[in-house]
């Protein structure tokens, strides 16, 4: 590929979810060959599952993704797009928050409840009932059920065990404490929100389109809060129209 056509490939940083790690992303390569993907394990997930979860921790991990994605080894010296599923798209809305100017365009996936709302209930009474319940049974129990909505091949490659759990209670008092969609206000950036048709994560989701002053918003048919793994050409497909958004067709040219 001649060396200014690379210089016009955009970048964009892909956050996974709770108890996910980087590997979630991986499969996309393929699907957006023309995109440079950054993926990252946040703190306690993945290879990083010993490190415990923190605000700061996080939060710096999403910074220095978005400075290889705009500006370092990746990077091409624009803005990138920050794109994150549930746990990650919340996370990805605090640091867009956080830095206005630093973004091409953010995309919001499975991460459109306010989370002051009935999910705080929920979360805080799922990780009373993990020690109960068993990490690894709870695990077991969540893979099957992804393999059953439709998770294959390296989809369900990916699924993990049940370590990263120890990181859900901190994670999502963070997100409970700090992620209303009231933070979109002070995102500058084009903002895609996207969830599955049966995704409890969407009910919110016109309160965080009119936040973010007219947020685009996707509903993939039939799919649920799984839809990274289950949906992922639908996913794809969304991920590869904010870019066009934000870029132009022409920025997807190999």
């Amino acid at each position: 590929m001649p060396e200014d056509a690379t210089a016009r490939r955009p970048a964009m940083v892909l956050l996974h979810g709770t108890r996910m790690s980087r590997a979630q992303w991986e499969p996309y390569r393929a699907l957006l060959p023309e995109i440079d993907l950054v993926t990252v394990d946040l703190p306690g997930h993945g290879a990083r599952v010993a490190e415990p979860f923190t605000r700061e921790s996080a939060l710096a991990t999403i910074g220095a993704a978005v400075a290889e994605a705009g500006g370092g080894a990746v990077g091409r010296g624009r803005p990138p797009l920050l794109a994150g599923h549930s746990l990650g798209g919340y996370l990805a809305m605090m640091w867009a928050a956080r830095h206005p100017d630093a973004l091409g365009g953010l995309v919001l996936v499975g991460a459109s409840a306010d989370p002051r709302g009935p999910l705080t209930g929920v979360y805080r009474g799922f990780a009373r009932a993990l020690p109960v319940l068993g990490a690894d049974r709870t695990a077991g129990a969540a893979n099957a059920l992804m393999r059953l909505l439709g998770a294959r091949g390296e989809h369900a490659d990916a699924l993990p065990d049940g370590a990263a759990y120890a990181a859900l209670p901190a994670a999502w008092d963070l997100v409970m404490r700090e992620a209303r969609p009231e933070l979109l206000r002070a995102v500058r950036c084009p903002v895609t929100i996207v969830n599955g048709q049966f995704d409890q994560m969407r009910i919110h989701a016109g309160r965080f389109a009119r936040a973010a002053g007219g947020a685009r918003v996707v509903t993939v048919p039939a799919a649920t809060h799984l839809m990274p793994s289950t949906h992922a050409e639908a996913v794809a497909y969304t991920l590869r129209e904010a870019v066009v958004g934000v870029h132009g067709p022409s920025s997807l040219s190999t």
